[in-house]
């Protein structure tokens, strides 16, 4: 999931084990907790792009890592409020919890309004005006207190922050090496869009609620209770909207007389209403966009597996990488310049029938280097050519509102 909605899970996991003993300082604990997974991202400056795709969502979202970095974390806050430097150390750490926060801004910013840069120019300023009074109040003033809490305490809060964030992960469709390094099998249950604000906001205003309570106040445990419970609750929606589209869909492939080898489904992006599919029918692949309201069977969109075009599909380092990836959703098309590009089929197109290599969300540029070499790789940006951000958003709505009987299907 996104890194607000990781905070937020995180913020409220770390309030229900240690806000009775730390009231505030538990939801930032937490938040810390939620976020540390995704610092994964950070193999991007260490890694080239197809190790660093690997990486991601990898050893660090594991098992091994949650029990592991609970432990190793735990003992370090527990020795870190023991510290006599305990102020400078603690200022350090929030002011990179203030730049990490930044990135999550940026990160929105360009969801809702790419290219846009207002919100982190309005962000600087008052992030750091905040971080500065904070840290004058709390350990500067002479009332700074001893967290009422041990090794023990710190070691749960990690341990169930980073077992939530993994778990919310799984729910998506990018996939997660919960098993790694032991296994490096990726768990995408594909429920839920990697954002989607009906799971976050909710959730976000019930935990911003519960901390303007003191610590010993009952209503701040219901108001964080209540965040869980809906967050909780929409998850079991998402995964009921799973099973019902997987269905309606199973049987349109049925009613049509179209034999497939399997069928992954996913929700687009900010929604649980309108789902992407592809299912595997041998030579090529078929592609179809349902809307929860639509009042007509789905149709498919055939697209060509290209595979062909792909030499040592096998055995290729570079293949094997993106096979395992996309699991094996994936086909190649030739763009008009020659690119040879490679598009991950699970997270499906803008448009739903593939009208242009631009149409497939996930893709990626392949450089054919001869053929006894893997191929180069490199993740493309972007959507389709002469078409604005808002524009799609506004024909994702309209998509989602459904099909009507006295509509025509999509071509």
């Amino acid at each position: 999931m996104d890194s607000l909605s990781q905070i937020v899970l995180g913020a409220a996991v770390g309030e229900a084990v240690l806000g009775k003993k730390l009231g505030n300082r538990a939801m930032v604990w937490g938040a810390v907790a939620g976020t540390l997974p995704d610092m994964d991202v950070l193999g991007q400056f260490f890694l080239n792009e197809l190790d660093n795709l690997a990486f991601h969502r990898g050893i660090s979202h594991s098992l091994t890592a949650t029990v592991l970095g609970s432990l190793f974390f735990g003992w370090a806050t527990d020795r870190l409020y023991r510290s006599p430097h305990h102020a400078k150390i603690a200022m350090a750490a929030k002011a990179f919890a203030v730049v990490v926060l930044g990135f999550v801004v940026n990160f929105l910013t360009q969801i809702f309004a790419p290219g846009g840069f207002v919100p982190v120019l309005l962000y600087v300023p008052v992030a750091a005006w905040i971080f500065w009074r904070h840290g004058q109040r709390r350990y500067f003033s002479g009332t700074w207190e001893q967290p009422d809490t041990n090794f023990r305490g710190w070691v749960q809060l990690f341990f169930w922050g980073f077992l939530t964030h993994i778990l919310l992960d799984c729910f998506t469709t990018y996939g997660t090496q919960v098993f790694a390094p032991f296994s490096d099998v990726r768990v995408a249950w594909g429920t839920i869009s990697v954002v989607d604000p009906i799971y976050t906001l909710p959730f976000l205003i019930c935990l911003l609620v519960a901390a303007r309570y003191a610590r010993e106040d009952n209503r701040r445990r219901w108001w964080n209770g209540a965040g869980i419970a809906l967050s909780s609750l929409y998850l079991a929606i998402t995964v009921a909207n799973h099973a019902r589209v997987e269905s309606k869909l199973e049987q349109a492939l049925a009613d049509q007389r179209i034999d497939y080898a399997s069928l992954f489904i996913t929700p687009t992006i900010f929604n649980n209403v309108l789902w992407n599919a592809v299912a595997d029918a041998g030579d090529e692949f078929l592609l179809a966009q349902y809307s929860i309201y639509d009042e007509v069977a789905p149709s498919f969109h055939a697209v060509p597996k290209g595979h062909d075009l792909l030499h040592n599909l096998d055995t290729d380092e570079t293949l094997a990488v993106l096979r395992w990836f996309s699991a094996g959703y994936f086909n190649a098309v030739r763009r008009d310049d020659g690119q040879l590009q490679l598009n991950d089929l699970r997270f499906g197109t803008f448009s739903g029938k593939a009208t242009h290599p631009d149409d497939y969300i996930f893709r990626f540029n392949l450089e054919d280097r001869g053929p006894d070499a893997p191929y180069g790789f490199e993740q493309a940006q972007g959507g389709p050519p002469d078409t604005k951000a808002e524009d799609m958003m506004m024909d994702l709505i309209e998509r989602a509102q459904g099909i009507t009987q006295e509509e025509s299907p999509l071509p």
